[in-house]
């Protein structure tokens, strides 16, 4: 079993970066592949990024690819996600995901879910 807890949303102009975190509870974090994931009000939960169980292999949505970084530290059982040149289309609650198998961009494909951290651009 895996909990996860998001962080690190907030309101912000355009333009501007933000950088969510995710904490994982227990021991196996480095066993899962680690995604990001946005909903925003009335639309499906959408794909925006994932990371391998070592880190070195990560997979983005073309809506953020060059302005975003999915990173994880192991040791400290953290995945974050930076984006940056935020646009108003960005705004949506954002969700980490545990998955026990290799990369996948489907929601269905996930274990674990947090709560989500809300996300808010204004132009």
């Amino acid at each position: 079993q895996v909990q996860l807890t998001e962080s690190g949303g907030g309101s912000v102009q355009a333009g501007g970066s933000l950088r969510l975190s995710c904490v994982a509870s227990g021991n196996t974090f480095s066993s899962y592949a680690m995604g990001w994931f946005r909903q925003a009000p009335g639309k499906e939960r959408t794909f925006t990024a994932a990371i391998n169980w070592r880190g070195d292999t990560r997979y983005y949505a073309d809506f953020v690819k060059g302005r975003s970084t999915i990173s994880r530290d192991n040791a400290e059982n953290m995945a974050y996600l930076q984006i940056d040149s935020l646009k108003p289309e960005d705004t949506a609650v954002y969700y980490c995901a545990a998955r026990l198998r290799g990369l996948s961009d489907s929601p269905g494909q996930y274990d674990y879910w947090g709560q989500g951290t809300q996300v808010a651009v204004s132009s």
